[in-house]
């Protein structure tokens, strides 16, 4: 049997089968736990093939950096939608043949089961997950704590320290919303140079008390050791922190940025054909399902939805916790990966130079 090298996020700790070997590169954390439970242990119980996980902050980079060096040594990465389609328009990424993936669980083919634009080119959505921001209830009196995007960023009212992710995106789009911009408004607005302005003007505004964080891991880790009052997160890192741990998190569902995580094959990987066999299982109804019950990230099939769908403590229904739930949609944004693949590279700059300064 091949190897296979997968890239995910944390290291697994079950014995690998006798000449195989599954390497899966993702984010580590919550995340990556969930991918270990929901889709690698699985795929080697029922392939054989064994499974590795290691942890990045950003796969993307790390496929970017392998593959135009020519040394691939992995199979798969769990990477963000515009990385993916940006990735692939580079000729980084092997191309997906949609026939290899299952119909639903109700035998839906798969191209309409799975939610418009889960499938691309080169890549398939593991879930739909957001970027939001929450709080820890002891900071404020019960019920007095903030709603909108736009408390985040009132430091009278809410005094206290922020956490907001390192980086233009998403942060961008926040500090939009959080000055009263609809989300509809939002990329016609950072398209402008005026928007621009607009948006460092408002992190202008806090920036003194940001505390900034890079791996996902970092953000419920500031809010227990108090280092910040409120924080942008990852939904599914606060949802398992309150969930697990009993920690004292909200998350507030305004102004969330929400978009679809995908698997794809870096270009050159030493054993497509077992990648794809990965990405096939993983994204499976029953293989996003899996995740879902593990982490509060949303399925990118309708099939998933068919039956209830619980959290692993059998109690918790996770809907209401997904980003796409009816009820978290009211003032949330969709990410724009058009706009994130053409504007990365200039936006990350700017913004790395608004860092440096006072």
């Amino acid at each position: 049997m091949k190897k296979l090298l997968i890239l995910s996020t944390a290291l697994s700790s079950f014995a690998f089968a006798a000449n195989a070997e599954v390497i899966l590169m993702s984010w580590g954390g919550a995340y990556g736990a969930a991918q270990n439970d929901a889709h690698l242990k699985p795929f080697t119980e029922a392939t054989g093939i064994a499974t590795t996980m290691l942890d990045s902050d950003n796969p993307a980079t790390a496929v970017k950096a392998m593959v135009e060096a020519g040394n691939v040594n992995m199979d798969v990465v769990s990477i963000e939608y515009a990385d993916s389609i940006r990735l692939c328009d580079e000729g980084l990424l092997e191309l997906i043949d949609p026939a290899m993936l299952p119909a639903g669980n109700d035998g839906v083919p798969a191209l309409d089961d799975f939610f418009p634009g889960a499938v691309t080119e080169c890549a398939v959505s593991t879930d739909i997950w957001a970027q939001v921001f929450a709080y820890d209830t002891t900071k404020y009196p019960e019920g007095a704590g903030p709603t909108t995007a736009v408390d985040f960023f009132d430091l009278e009212k809410f005094p206290g320290k922020r956490g907001l992710r390192k980086g233009a995106k998403t942060m961008l789009e926040f500090a939009l919303m959080g000055d009263g911009v609809a989300p509809a408004d939002v990329y016609a607005l950072l398209s402008t140079p005026e928007g621009l302005d607009r948006a460092f003007a408002k992190l202008d505004t806090i920036k003194s008390e940001v505390v900034w964080w890079e791996a996902g891991s970092q953000a419920p880790q500031l809010l227990a050791d108090g280092e910040v009052a409120m924080t942008s997160a990852y939904n599914g890192r606060i949802f398992n922190a309150a969930m697990t741990e009993g920690k004292p998190f909200k998350i507030v569902w305004d102004g969330q940025i929400y978009e679809n995580e995908m698997y794809a094959v870096p270009k050159g990987a030493p054993n497509k054909e077992e990648a794809m066999k990965f990405i096939a299982y993983a994204t499976s109804t029953d293989g996003l399902r899996a995740q879902a019950t593990q982490i509060s990230y949303g399925p990118a099939r309708k099939s998933a939805f068919n039956e209830p769908l619980m959290f692993k403590d059998g109690v918790t229904d996770m809907i209401p916790n997904l980003p796409t739930a009816p009820g978290n949609l009211g003032n949330a944004l969709e990410a724009n990966h058009e706009f994130w693949v053409d504007k990365d590279s200039e936006l990350n700059e700017r913004f790395n130079a608004w860092l440096a300064t006072n």
